[in-house]
């Protein structure tokens, strides 16, 4: 009999909720085959089986929460495909620094609160900062500032009735409570809100030019690289021009330092049952918009799966959001911290715009630009987003980069 334990699901996860289970106790597994969906603040994920055997009992139900290295299921091994145990190495011990080091999830929540690591005090090996020190630093800095007004509380809700007035039987309201990944999505749209400058910047592209290019090419496109000629390579290719040119907004602000960035992780979101996931395109730069459209369907799909690994929601430059998929004529996208750019496609719609002193009907689609005012000013956004219209009204200049 083996523990099945929660593994490591990414850099500051410590908990995770307990998903549906796939398998049912007393029922066998292969190896490798999924046996529970692991929630996250970032993604749901499917934990494989590490071998083949029997779910013996489950330990943690749907629902449930539990920590990473915590037990949530008893296996029954059959033989197949059993790690074999290595001897236990010898983790020499790492000299202690001279200064207080911030352990990665650390960094983050410090860089996110403005607070000096020589503000905190460590308590990990050598000295080093937790998340854990962070967070206990900020609760008593908290305690010791001055009282401020309060603001006026918004009143509850009535507690749910057990059941539905007897003459109104259809009035019945169902209680779900928050998903991680909804409760992450929450907090990081008000810490958007409350820590950034953040002003959008609107203008439309004629995609006439890409829309004829699609259908002269996209056949051949799709035989020779089996993936369809999207919209989104292209504006993945112009926003790459666009911050070569524009470079304030492939930045991000760390305490009074801005670090610009001179690699190009484009952040796409895409749909994932529960909302919007923004999965990463590392080195957008350096690939063809055939690896472009790859990776994005690739990401599409799983990200309907839940198969998306942590690792590739994490990082980013820069972002896309695409509602025009469903629908959105026109909107404003929310920064997605700690980057200072976001683009919005949108629903592309005939409409009749002037042209050489005629009126004529183009497919046109509305562009929104999100941007932190406290790096990036208007000249900047504005001529941004401009050279994102040149370039998608124009494909060849994409081809060309000029």
């Amino acid at each position: 009999m083996q523990e099945l334990k929660v593994p490591s699901v990414g850099e500051s996860i410590v908990e995770v909720e307990i998903g549906a289970w796939l398998k049912k106790e007393g029922e066998s597994f292969a190896q490798d085959e999924p046996l529970v969906e692991l929630i996250t603040d970032k993604a749901t994920l499917e934990l494989p089986a590490p071998f083949a055997g029997t779910l013996e009992r489950i330990l943690k139900r749907t629902g449930e929460t539990a920590r990473v290295g915590e037990a949530i299921a008893l296996l029954k091994a059959s033989g197949e495909g059993l790690p074999r145990p290595e001897p236990e190495a010898v983790v020499p011990q790492a000299p202690e620094p001279q200064e207080p080091l911030a352990m990665p999830a650390a960094e983050r929540v410090l860089r996110e609160a403005g607070v000096s690591p020589g503000e905190v005090v460590g308590t990990g090996l050598g000295g080093r900062i937790l998340k854990e020190d962070v967070e206990r630093h900020l609760e008593e800095r908290t305690k010791q500032a001055p009282p401020q007004a309060v603001p006026p509380r918004m009143p509850e809700s009535a507690p749910l009735p057990a059941q539905p007035p007897a003459d109104r039987p259809w009035r019945v309201s169902e209680a779900v409570p928050m998903s991680p990944l909804r409760r992450r999505i929450a907090e990081r749209l008000l810490m958007v809100r409350q820590t950034t400058a953040m002003l959008t910047t609107f203008n439309e592209a004629d995609m006439s030019a890409i829309i004829a290019l699609r259908k002269e090419i996209g056949e051949a496109f799709q035989k020779k690289h089996g993936v369809k000629l999207g919209f989104m390579s292209f504006f993945v290719k112009a926003v790459v021009q666009a911050l070569k040119e524009i470079p304030e907004l492939n930045a991000e602000i760390r305490d009074n330092t801005i670090l610009y960035h001179r690699y190009y992780d484009i952040g796409v979101a895409v749909g994932g049952g529960e909302g919007l996931v923004v999965p990463v395109i590392r080195d957008a730069d350096r690939l063809s918009f055939a690896e472009i459209e790859r990776q994005i369907a690739d990401f599409a799909e799983r990200a309907r799966t839940k198969k998306l690994k942590p690792e590739e929601l994490m990082g980013g430059t820069f972002t896309i959001t695409n509602g025009g998929v469903y629908g959105s004529l026109n909107s404003t996208p929310l920064l997605n911290p700690p980057q200072v750019g976001i683009l919005g496609m949108h629903a592309i719609q005939e409409r009749p715009v002037a042209r050489e002193g005629q009126v004529v009907i183009r497919p046109m689609m509305y562009l929104a630009l999100s941007y932190d005012h406290r790096i990036v000013d208007g000249r900047e956004a504005v001529t941004f987003l401009r050279r994102v219209k040149e370039l998608v009204e124009n494909p060849v200049r994409l081809m060309l980069e000029v």
